[in-house]
């Protein structure tokens, strides 16, 4: 008999899809984002249930989507991983509304607020099905969606930039989704599966026969490069610093925050539920990703330190966290995937958090977006400049913060037995140099909201008065302390996200 938690993954799908077609009957822009907070509260809440459970009993279970068998049936599947990640995803994204509320309001006209939240809704339904998923074609559907909506809150700020910055995303997107689908479409045609328990034994197979060797290399590599592409690898992030930097900030938290995660998730499922990690490792899918991993850790931080434009480039710190991430999973090994995971989780709540404060310093600025301009703008609002100084503190690697535990855990998984030599060089130089980038400019940076005077040129002094608001206090603090507890007791989830990769 079914337990009645296992239904939550799908109420949790569920409930995102419901949401966004209520919200269109709500005219209140107020309103409609009570009801969008309300529903990733109790999606949190029941992710929670499922965590705790699954954890507690190590476990994970399957839930059938009405009656039908394969191929023709579709299903859910949850343990400890799928579930931590949906639920840290609900709060990341209750944090980015009410951190960016004051800007929201700003940005967008009161009008089209409703609608701002109905893509809300839809991007957190297609986050849930990215996690819970079972199914490569529902994760092709939701990928879909998830990318229609998340254009929609880049250009939900209606200006020149936003609108040019939402059509090179969309172009890269559907560019990444026409890769990915192929794939899929080839994986289908060689097994005739798209449930991921039927296409895990009937890869396997293929693998014993050498006629299969290219198309299993070809069809594995389209559907890794395709969610590449749409989470902002190197070399395909042009699109993400425009995006990120132009939209409004509770759009910028979450696209940095949750969005791109989405695709990377259900990245780490093909890799363990379709094939395994030592084949994508023998295909040779592994060395790429993790040389484009190590590419983008440089590149993007080398971009940051050139970038003046505050939330450009915290955009290209994306683009390099990104990378760390990658640089995990390219090592096709137990250790390396569970410090993917985690990144994703510490990352989760590390970029909103500078979103959310960098909001706040522009906002304490006269709106000035500058780093220049931003100068003492910790004096003038200091709940903006911890938090801050918390998230750029954890980019650099500060210990006790959450960014340390990525980077030691890493470079652990990059260390051990079997790995390598020249992956082993490789990692580790990216993450000292890549760390040493992140000090560049994130030190200067916090220094600079901490001086003393006010920025001015042609005796334009650009200071404001700005009172945070109660939503942006609880945001930031609670973001701020879930980077400081994730680098403090971090062991713990460690160990459960290691032994929870076997049950991917």
């Amino acid at each position: 008999m079914r337990l009645f938690y296992e239904n939550f993954p799908f109420f949790c799908v569920f409930l995102g899809l419901l949401c966004g077609i209520v919200t269109t009957l709500i005219r209140d822009g107020k309103k409609a984002r009570y009801l969008t907070l309300l529903m990733l509260a109790v999606c949190a809440v029941l992710s929670g249930v499922v965590f705790a459970e699954t954890a507690r009993a190590g476990r994970c279970f399957s839930y059938a989507m009405g009656a039908f068998p394969a191929p023709w049936g579709n299903e859910l599947r949850s343990g400890p991983i799928e579930a931590l990640l949906s639920m840290v995803f609900c709060l990341v994204m209750i944090f980015s509304l009410l951190g960016g509320k004051a800007d929201l309001e700003e940005d967008i006209l009161p009008e089209k607020q409703n609608l701002y939240y109905i893509m809300m809704d839809l991007l957190a339904a297609s986050l849930f099905a990215l996690c819970f998923t079972n199914d490569m074609f529902t994760g092709y559907v939701f990928i879909e969606i998830n990318t229609i909506a998340a254009c929609s809150i880049v250009m939900a700020k209606d200006s020149g930039q936003t609108i040019l910055a939402t059509i090179r995303y969309l172009i890269m997107s559907l560019v990444g989704s026409g890769v990915f689908l192929f794939g899929v479409s080839m994986l289908y045609t060689i097994t005739g599966h798209l449930l991921m328990p039927n296409l895990l034994p009937a890869v396997t197979k293929l693998f014993s026969n050498p006629a299969y060797d290219y198309p299993l290399a070809m069809l594995a590599g389209m559907i890794c490069v395709g969610l590449a592409v749409k989470s902002a690898l190197f070399p395909f992030h042009t699109w993400l610093p425009t995006a990120h930097g132009s939209a409004t900030t509770a759009s910028s938290a979450v696209l940095s925050g949750v969005v791109l995660k989405g695709y990377i998730i259900l990245l780490i499922k093909v890799m363990c539920r379709v094939f395994t990690p030592a084949e994508i490792g023998s295909l040779g899918v592994g060395s790429v990703l993790l040389v484009l991993g190590a590419g983008a850790m440089v590149y993007g931080s080398v971009w940051a330190v050139r970038e003046p434009h505050a939330k450009r480039m915290i955009a290209y710190s994306s683009v390099a966290q990104v990378g760390y991430i990658y640089l995990g999973l390219g090592l096709c090994t137990t250790m390396g995937i569970a410090a993917a995971i985690f990144q994703i989780i510490a990352h989760a709540f590390t970029k909103p958090l500078l979103f959310v404060s960098t909001g706040g310093l522009i906002d304490a600025s006269g709106h000035q977006k500058k780093l220049y301009f931003l100068r003492g703008a910790g004096r003038r609002c200091p709940m903006a400049g911890v938090g801050f100084t918390i998230g750029g503190l954890s980019m650099v690697g500060l210990p006790l913060l959450a960014g340390f535990v990525t980077k030691l855990v890493l470079g652990r998984a990059a260390l051990a037995e079997g790995i390598p030599q020249w992956q082993m060089i490789v990692a580790l130089s990216a993450i000292a140099i890549s760390s040493l980038l992140n000090a560049w400019y994130y030190l200067p940076a916090i220094v600079q909201i901490w001086k003393g005077g006010e920025a001015d040129t042609d005796g334009v002094v650009y200071s404001h008065e700005f009172v945070p608001s109660l939503s942006f206090k609880a945001a930031v603090v609670c973001m701020g302390l879930a980077v400081i507890l994730l680098g403090c007791f971090a062991h713990p989830l460690i160990e459960l996200l290691t032994k929870s990769v076997s049950l991917l």
